[in-house]
C-alpha cells in the first residue's frame, strides 16, 4: 500500500511529521500545493499521465481470434499493413512492408484484414476474400473504434477520483490523464504537515522537506537522473507526487489487462509533452516515470524532430538555421539567438519546449469536429446505382460512428452534411443542413442521395473516382427539448381544443371590452394606421405577441400555441384560464412575473421576455408615427407661414408663387397635438 511500502521514513518515526527540528524546507511553497486541487497548469506539482495502448488493432484481432501473445500477426488493409504486433516486429517486418514482403520475412505470419463494408451489405463484416474485392469493399474500422470506446468506460470507471478526474481521448488508443486533484487528496491524507492551512497562514511559505529518506518506484522505469544529482538525494515533494501518480497508473493499466486483455504503457510526468515521450520510451507493456530532476537529462537524448509540433516545417527550419536535430545542441543556444533566427514567438516556445516547459490543458471535453466516409473506386463507378450503393454504406457507417459519439441520447449532433464527387481532375461538391429530427441512417441516405442528383443535374459526371460523405458542424445536444409531436394533439384532447375555440373567441371579445372600458390615461394606443412600417411586426388587437404563432391555412389548428393576453395588462381572464386549462392541462394559468411598466402578470420569464418585446415595439411604433406627424406638421407650416421660407439658409420661393399671394386654405380642420406633446412654432 501507499502508506508503507512507498515511503521509507528517514528519521525512524511512525509520521513523517514529526522531527521537523532536523527536517531541512522544501522548495515549494503551501501556494503549490494547494495549486494541484485546481488543476493550475503552471503548478511545479502539477501530475499529468499518458496512457498508449500497444499495437492496438493487432491485440484486438488477437483477442478476437484467440491468438497467443507471442504469435507474429499483422492487421492488412488490401495489400498493406496499418499494424504490426511486436513478436512480428521482431522479424523486421514493419507498416510500410506489403503483405507479400511480410510473409516473405516471416513465413509463420498472420495476417488477418480488417473488417469491411461490401458493396449492397448493410453491415460491416470480418472476409476471408475482403483484399481481393477493393473495388466492391470499403475499409471500417468500427470494431477498433467500440473497443476505444469501451477502455475509455473501463478507465473512467476505475480510475479513483470521481468528481475529480480529468481524462482526454487523444486519439482512439491513446488517452491523457491530469491526476493533480487525486494526488492532491492523497498526500494531504498521508503527511499530516500537508492539512489544512498553512502555518502561520502563509501561503508562499516554504513546505518542510517530505519526512522519507528514499521511495519505492517498484516496477517503473525510471529516467536517471544527470550527473550530480543521486537516486538517494533527499526527494522533495514533487517526486512524491510523482510516485503517488505512477501507483495510481500502475493499478489502472491492470485493470484494463484483467477486463479487455489489452496491455498498454505509460509516461507519468508533469506535463503532457513529457508523459507523451515518456510512454513511447519503454515499450511494450511499462512505465516511464520522468521526474523533474530528470527532465534535461531525458530530453538531451532525442533529436527535436521527435517532438510534437517540431517534426514539419518549424523542425526543418529549426534544422537548418542551427545544423542540428540534437536537444542537446539547441540547450546550448541562448533565447535571443533563437528569437534572432526564429522570431520571437517561436524562439520562446521552442527555448520552453526543449526543457520540458509545457502548459497545455489536459481537456476532458475534447470531441471530433467531422466525421467522413469515403471510397476511391479502381476501377471507376459509372452510373448513378453504384453511386447510390455505396451512400448507403456510407451513412450507415457514420450513423453508426455517431451512435458512438451520443446522438442517440441527444448528446451532440452534426448540423451539416457535404458531399464531394470526382470525376477527373475536377471535384464537385455539395452541402446542406440536417434537420434534428430527421437524425438517423435512413435520413443520412435521403439526404445523401437528395445531394448526389444535385450534382448529376450538372451533367458529365462520370465516370466518378471518388466519392466521399461527411457530416460536420457539431453541436451540444439541448437537454430536456421536445420533438414537435408534444406540440400537436390528437382524439379527444383535439376536440376538447375544438369545442373551446368560442369560449376563447369569447373570452378575447371580453378582454377588449374591458380595456375599451379603462381610463383613457391607462390605456395605450395599439392600432396604427396602415399596414406598412413597423406595425407589421405587431399582433392584432388584444393578442400577446407570442399569440397563433404557426396556425394552419385550413382549419383552426394551431402549433404551439400560448394564449397570455398580456398585451394591455388586463392579466388572464378567469373565465379563458380554466377553460383553457381544462382543454390542455399544459397551459397554466400561473402568474408569478409582473412587468414593471403595465403591472401585467406573466407565467414564466420568457412570457415576460416576450412581453417586454411588445412594449419595445409599440414604443418605436409611437416614434415612427411622431415622427411622421412631426413631418406633416412641418410641411403644413411651411405652407401656411410665408416667414418660414425666409429664414436662413432657406430657399427663396419662386417669383410665380410670390405673385400668387397666399395659398388658399384647403379647409382641412388642424390636427390637435397628441396627449404629451406641445405645439411647436416655426415662425
Amino acid at each position: 500500500m501507499l502508506s508503507s511500502s512507498p515511503f521509507r521514513n528517514r528519521h525512524g518515526d511512525s509520521s513523517p511529521a514529526r522531527s521537523p527540528g532536523r527536517r531541512k524546507r522544501s522548495q515549494f511553497t503551501y501556494r503549490h500545493f494547494h495549486q494541484m486541487a485546481s488543476y493550475n497548469t503552471s503548478c511545479p506539482l502539477r501530475v499529468v499521465a499518458h496512457l498508449d495502448l500497444d499495437c492496438f488493432y493487432a491485440q484486438v484481432e488477437m483477442v478476437r481470434l484467440g491468438i497467443p501473445e507471442d504469435k507474429p500477426l499483422a492487421v492488412q488493409q488490401w495489400q498493406g499493413l496499418i499494424a504490426v504486433n511486436y513478436p512480428a516486429r521482431s522479424f523486421n517486418i514493419g507498416r510500410h512492408c506489403t503483405v507479400t514482403e511480410a510473409k516473405r520475412l516471416c513465413p509463420g505470419l498472420i495476417s488477418q484484414h480488417v473488417a469491411t463494408w461490401r458493396e449492397g451489405d448493410d453491415k460491416w463484416a470480418y472476409r476471408d476474400d475482403a483484399a481481393e474485392h477493393i473495388a466492391t469493399d470499403k475499409v471500417s474500422l468500427d470494431p477498433y473504434r467500440l473497443e476505444s470506446r469501451r477502455i475509455m468506460n473501463i478507465i473512467k470507471e476505475h480510475l479513483p477520483g470521481g468528481d475529480l478526474q480529468k481524462v482526454e481521448k487523444a486519439s482512439i488508443d491513446e488517452v491523457f490523464l491530469d491526476l493533480s486533484a487525486h494526488v492532491h487528496a492523497v498526500m494531504a491524507e498521508r503527511f499530516e504537515e500537508l492539512r489544512g492551512l498553512e502555518p502561520y497562514g502563509d501561503a508562499n511559505e516554504e513546505m518542510l522537506m517530505p519526512g522519507v529518506k528514499a521511495l519505492d518506484w517498484k516496477a517503473d522505469a525510471l529516467v536517471d537522473l544527470g550527473e550530480g544529482e543521486g537516486e538517494f538525494d533527499d526527494p522533495d515533494w514533487d517526486d512524491v507526487a510523482l510516485l503517488v501518480a505512477s501507483e495510481i497508473v500502475r493499478n489502472l493499466r491492470g485493470v484494463i489487462r484483467e477486463k479487455s486483455g489489452y496491455t498498454c504503457s505509460a509516461g507519468v510526468s508533469r506535463n503532457k509533452l513529457l508523459s507523451k515521450l515518456g510512454s513511447a520510451y519503454k515499450k511494450p507493456n511499462q512505465q516511464t516515470v520522468i521526474r523533474n530532476r530528470a527532465v534535461r537529462h531525458f530530453l538531451s537524448g532525442f533529436k527535436f524532430t521527435k517532438i510534437k509540433n517540431l517534426g514539419g516545417k518549424l523542425g526543418e527550419q529549426v534544422a537548418e538555421a542551427f545544423n542540428t536535430e540534437a536537444v542537446s545542441d539547441l540547450l546550448e543556444v541562448p533565447m535571443e539567438q533563437l528569437k534572432m533566427k526564429l522570431g520571437n514567438e517561436n524562439g520562446v516556445w521552442i527555448y520552453e519546449t526543449l526543457r520540458g516547459v509545457d502548459t497545455s490543458e489536459v481537456n476532458s471535453g475534447t470531441q471530433i469536429k467531422s466525421m467522413l466516409s469515403a471510397k476511391s473506386f479502381r476501377p471507376d463507378i459509372t452510373t448513378v446505382e453504384q453511386a447510390t450503393k455505396w451512400l448507403r454504406i456510407f451513412a450507415a457507417d457514420i450513423f453508426a460512428r455517431l451512435v458512438e459519439e451520443g446522438v442517440l441520447e441527444h448528446k451532440r449532433r452534426p448540423k451539416t452534411i457535404n458531399l464531394h464527387h470526382r470525376h477527373g481532375n475536377q471535384t464537385r461538391s455539395r452541402s446542406g443542413p440536417i434537420p434534428a429530427r430527421l437524425l438517423n441512417e435512413e435520413s443520412l441516405f435521403e439526404l445523401a442521395k437528395n445531394l448526389l442528383y444535385q450534382i448529376t443535374l450538372e451533367g458529365n459526371i462520370w465516370p466518378c473516382s471518388n466519392l466521399s460523405l461527411s457530416v460536420a458542424g457539431f453541436e451540444e445536444g439541448v437537454q430536456g427539448n421536445m420533438g414537435i409531436d408534444a406540440f400537436l394533439v390528437k382524439g379527444d384532447e383535439a376536440r376538447a381544443l375544438k369545442s373551446s375555440e368560442s369560449a376563447r373567441t369569447s373570452s378575447k371579445e371580453a378582454v377588449d371590452t374591458s380595456i375599451r372600458q379603462q381610463p383613457a390615461a391607462k390605456r395605450r394606443r395599439i392600432d396604427g394606421g396602415g399596414g406598412g412600417g413597423i406595425q407589421r411586426f405587431l399582433t392584432k388587437r388584444g393578442s400577446a405577441p407570442e399569440d397563433d404563432l404557426v396556425r394552419k391555412n385550413s382549419g383552426e389548428t394551431t402549433l404551439g400555441t400560448s394564449k397570455t393576453y398580456v398585451a394591455s395588462g388586463a392579466g388572464w381572464p378567469e373565465e379563458l384560464s380554466s377553460k383553457e386549462a381544462q382543454a390542455d392541462p399544459r397551459r397554466s394559468p400561473m402568474m408569478a412575473h409582473a412587468c414593471s411598466r403595465c403591472n401585467a402578470n406573466l407565467g414564466s420569464p420568457e412570457e415576460l421576455q416576450s412581453h417586454l418585446d411588445w412594449h419595445f415595439a409599440k414604443d418605436l411604433q409611437e416614434e415612427e408615427r411622431v415622427s411622421q406627424a412631426f413631418a406633416n406638421q412641418q410641411a403644413s407650416a411651411a405652407a401656411n407661414n410665408p416667414r418660414v421660407g425666409s429664414q436662413k439658409g432657406a430657399a427663396a420661393p419662386p417669383a410665380s408663387a410670390a405673385a400668387s399671394g397666399p395659398k388658399k386654405s384647403t379647409g382641412r380642420p388642424k390636427k390637435k397635438p397628441e396627449r404629451g406633446q406641445s405645439k411647436l412654432n416655426f415662425g
